[in-house]
């Protein structure tokens, strides 16, 4: 190629760069000034040649920060044996009905124990969740199509993340089976397929609703055509995660396993009377911690609920601190409590241990990530994504939280036995809710909370359900 041609080319390539850039676009200056900006230090190239053949997390993660794991906390609930959520977003549920058993094996003195059946659960939040888009696309079936809450329902017509507030409703509702009566399935743990499936349905049950209120059809009509279309969700339920159990008999265990007492007979609801007893709803209180917004005020999220008939999730803004001093107060009455994180963060897989140094990505890309917690928030840079049992605290000699435990829905072989520890400082950044019984909440706290509630949009960066990722997922 002559250099006449070469020259020619380049000089082409850049008219054609300089005529499809509008202003705000980079164009062929701005693209030399950001090349020029680039340093030529013979410390990239070493870098680069790492990075492509190795994980990022591999190579930040401080060398400092590596030693041996402290396990031991002055303040710790009785352990109880791990479950796996697998390849699902139930984190929410699992958390939940750690709760509901832990309250129940204390009490009995931990002399007997039980383990809920979350593929039961599971099938009703399912039905439920269908049901709310549903007849919220019925709501809101005059708006057009492209409104914000008419595509709120659009979007995620379904989904397996949740909250606490669904796990109280549904139980209330439905009642609880063992886990041995109704065992996880496939697609129960597995639920990306068959909900993508269910969502694509509702999807156009909803457009069919939605024409159904424009042609004026009776509200009657409306509703009995709603019932058929959840009788075919339904049935594609009952085929992905079966039938849900309505009657059975069971014999209560201790923690060994030998059978205490005569079998009994029950439904899903007795079953929850004798497990556990009195209404959840009213029992508790939902902490938040979020920056942004003012402290000590009561908020509640729009359609943020499991149930069309339920409990939106409704919560208190508190600072760190006091969130803090509650769940301490939990704990050393030996109460474990539902509580969510950005657990994506600064995550020691191998160790199960969070610490906000474990990791030092700005050394390795020469530069800084300084965004504090109300930063991260707004710009979606951080939230919420997976629900956890805090089980344990260790203080210091002043009564200050070093380091806390969280129970997980990995496996029992993930982390510390399949539990997670945490840093103070990494709890302070990354705790976002913490479900306290009102029996540990100050008298402050629950004047503050029986507040009018400042009514949020869902589509808030914090206010998505509990995400609650898999361990296998890329966090």
């Amino acid at each position: 190629m002559t250099r006449t041609l070469t020259i020619a080319i380049s000089m082409m390539a850049t008219i054609t760069l300089q005529a499809q850039v509008k202003d705000g676009g980079i164009s062929t200056d701005m693209l030399r000034q950001i090349e020029k900006a680039q340093t030529t230090q013979s410390s990239d190239r070493a870098i680069f040649n790492a990075i492509a053949s190795n994980s990022i997390d591999n190579l930040a993660q401080n060398f400092k920060n590596k030693g041996k794991v402290d396990t031991f906390f002055s303040v710790e609930t009785p352990s109880q044996s791990i479950h796996d959520q697998k390849s699902s977003g139930r984190c929410w549920m699992f958390s939940g009905l750690n709760v509901l058993r832990s309250k129940f094996a204390r009490t009995h003195k931990d002399t007997l124990s039980v383990e809920f059946s979350q593929d039961y659960l599971f099938f009703y939040d399912q039905l439920e969740k269908a049901n709310l888009m549903l007849q919220g696309t019925i709501d809101n079936a005059k708006k057009p199509i492209d409104d914000t809450r008419v595509q709120f329902f659009f979007k995620t017509p379904i989904g397996d993340g949740g909250t606490f507030c669904g796990v109280a409703d549904l139980a209330e509702k439905y009642g609880l089976v063992p886990m041995e009566i109704q065992p996880e399935t496939y697609s129960a743990e597995n639920t990306s397929r068959a909900s993508k499936l269910i969502a694509s349905k509702l999807r156009e049950f909803g457009l069919e609703l939605r024409k159904m209120v424009a042609d004026k059809k009776s509200a009657n009509a409306i509703k009995a055509r709603k019932t058929e279309m959840l009788g075919t969700i339904y049935h594609m339920l009952t085929l992905t995660l079966g039938e849900p159990v309505k009657e059975f008999t069971f014999t209560f265990k201790d923690k060994k396993g030998k059978a205490i007492g005569e079998p009994k007979t029950y439904t899903p609801v007795t079953f929850y009377k004798e497990t556990v007893g009195e209404p959840i709803n009213g029992t508790f209180i939902m902490a938040m911690n979020d920056p942004r917004r003012p402290y000590y005020k009561t908020y509640e999220v729009e359609y943020d609920r499991h149930t069309y008939d339920g409990h939106n999730w409704k919560y208190i803004n508190l600072p760190m601190e006091d969130i803090s001093k509650m769940a301490i107060a939990s704990l050393r009455d030996s109460t474990k409590l539902y509580s969510s994180y950005d657990v994506g963060k600064q995550l020691d897989r191998k160790r199960g241990f969070l610490d906000i140094d474990n990791y030092d990505y700005g050394s390795l890309f020469n530069t800084t990530f300084p965004m504090n917690k109300a930063d991260r928030i707004s710009t979606f840079d951080s939230g919420s994504t997976h629900a956890m049992t805090l089980t344990a605290v260790d203080l210091d000699a002043d009564g200050q939280p070093k380091k806390w435990k969280v129970e997980n829905s990995w496996g029992n072989d993930y982390g510390q036995k399949g539990c997670l520890i945490m840093t103070n400082r990494w709890f302070n950044e990354y705790t976002f809710r913490l479900v306290v019984d009102k029996k540990y909440v100050p008298e402050n706290i629950l004047q503050a909370e029986q507040q009018k509630p400042v009514m949020v949009m869902p589509e808030d960066p914090l206010f998505a359900e509990d995400a609650c990722l898999p361990p296998t997922a890329d966090l």
